[in-house]
């Protein structure tokens, strides 16, 4: 194994594009003969996945594994903030919960442990992958926050890596950002940064050169890439900043997927598969008019199922989904499966203290809120067909289903909701990723269309992505640093 010292990658703000160059730097290295493997201390999102051994992680580091070839491990995001309300987040360490907590209380709290459970994490990485692609989050100039920060350079120090830090230019004011950002570092954590990568910059690379120039005379820290905006490169997007710029409305010509957009929406990355198809335009809207227009609507996954049913209440969305019921297929995945019953109880107040609610009465299923989370990878059969298909589980509930109405088949055993015609619901992420069921979706308007293989597709954009890499980026100095013993 080659013996390089971690490479991290850290940013002057968020949505800079710190996950995609980790999953791009991790493909490229595994191209030429490494054994990288992903790892951010800390996550805040409302996106995960679930490894083999039924621990949950957050989605981007398993994006990143997929992009190393490995298979997704806890350690590779030890912390994993959910946000479950407007105030609190689950708290998942090691790929388990151990509770909510709000903003003040998790911040407040000796995070002492928690940045021993993260550098415990990073030891076990270390031992069996090198480069070790560390990822950091936000701005690592919040100075508010810097005492209680176990992500970025705090994390950096104790792994001994060397930094790269991203600036986003097509945000415009990259001077005082990158300038600001470097300065306001104390010294130990200026001694870390090896480098400096601008990103998204549109059109003649050529014509910033003496923009490079000048940051690196203002901060003394080499410019290593100035990385040309990658619009034909699509990759699942950590952040839900992230959703601003998707469509919004129905089109015509189209088979118009509506997915209801929750407040506390969770794993919207089960819909990139429709996003590439180019016979569908799938929209995430709360507008009436526009779920009325769609050929298909989508309760998709949430944090928080009872809050999110109630808002669709309030704001008479529940109305507009019932009048489309036997007109256009209605889908429920997790969360969504749950709305879809006829109640879902919270014994426990895991998400309320309401005790039970009445679901949207679609389906004849029942839900109960549970401690336990399951957590989980799965290989199924839809419908009858016997192709098998690839999904997982990650949710807080068991859902009764009567006799004969179940959806698919998991390990030999019944799962989801069928409601014999058209509307169905399951309990599986993913479950879109696999051709059969889109191109079941698809045949809805298109009789002769196929649905691309979006596993084989998200492997084209790994190769694109390191291509990117390889040639905006000078890898040939990351690696050399890499080597240095400092």
């Amino acid at each position: 194994m080659k013996n390089l010292r971690p490479i991290m990658l850290v940013g002057t703000g968020s949505d800079v594009g710190k996950s995609w160059m980790t999953a791009g730097i991790c493909r490229w290295l595994k191209n030429h003969d490494y054994s990288p493997a992903p790892f951010k201390a800390q996550n805040m999102s409302l996106n995960s996945f679930s490894t083999p051994d039924g621990l949950e992680l957050g989605r981007a580091q398993a994006v990143q594994a997929e992009a190393s070839k490995i298979a997704p491990m806890v350690e590779m995001n030890p912390i994993l903030l959910k946000p479950s309300s407007q105030n609190r987040s689950q708290v998942v360490v090691y790929g388990k919960p151990i509770g909510d907590q709000t903003a003040k209380e998790y911040f407040s709290n000796n995070k002492l442990q928690l940045f021993e459970e993260a550098k415990r994490a990073f030891h076990i990485l270390e031992d069996s992958y090198q480069p070790v692609v560390m990822e950091g989050a936000g701005s690592i100039s919040e100075l508010n926050l810097k005492k209680r920060d176990i992500v970025n350079m705090r994390m950096a120090r104790a792994a001994n890596a060397c930094v790269y830090l991203i600036a986003d230019i097509d945000r415009g004011g990259i001077f005082g950002s990158v300038y600001g950002t470097i300065e306001l570092l104390e010294e130990w954590e200026r001694k870390l940064i090896k480098g400096i990568i601008i990103n998204k910059f549109r059109g003649d690379i050529s014509l910033f050169e003496e923009g490079r120039e000048m940051l690196e005379n203002l901060t003394g820290v080499p410019v290593l890439g100035v990385m040309p905006y990658a619009s034909d490169i699509v990759l699942e997007e950590e952040d839900s900043v992230a959703l601003n710029g998707r469509a919004m409305v129905s089109m015509k010509d189209k088979l118009n997927v509506a997915i209801i957009h929750l407040h506390y929406m969770s794993n919207y990355t089960d819909f990139q598969s429709l996003e590439q198809e180019p016979l569908i335009n799938a929209y995430f809207t709360r507008d009436h008019e526009e779920v009325r227009r769609a050929d298909v609507i989508i309760l998709p996954g949430t944090k928080n199922t009872i809050e999110d049913l109630l808002e669709l209440r309030r704001e008479g969305i529940a109305e507009v989904i019932h009048e489309m019921y036997d007109k256009v297929p209605i889908i429920g995945i997790c969360g969504g499966y749950q709305m879809m019953g006829k109640s879902i109880a919270d014994p426990y107040q895991v998400e309320s203290d309401k005790g039970i609610v009445d679901g949207l009465g679609i389906f004849d299923i029942k839900t109960v809120l549970t401690k336990d989370k399951t957590t989980v990878q799965q290989s199924f059969t839809f419908k009858s067909d016997d192709q098998e298909c690839v999904g997982y589980e990650i949710h807080m509930g068991e859902t009764t289903v009567p006799n004969g109405k179940h959806l698919n088949i998991v390990g030999g055993k019944p799962e989801g909701y069928f409601d014999g015609k058209q509307s169905w619901g399951t309990y599986l992420h993913g479950i879109l990723d696999n051709q059969i069921v889109v191109n079941e979706l698809l045949r809805l308007k298109f009789k002769e269309a196929n649905a691309l293989n979006y596993l084989e597709f998200k492997e084209v954009q790994y190769e694109k992505l390191a291509d990117w890499i390889d040639e905006h980026l000078d890898m040939g100095s990351i690696i050399e640093n890499s080597r240095k013993d400092d």
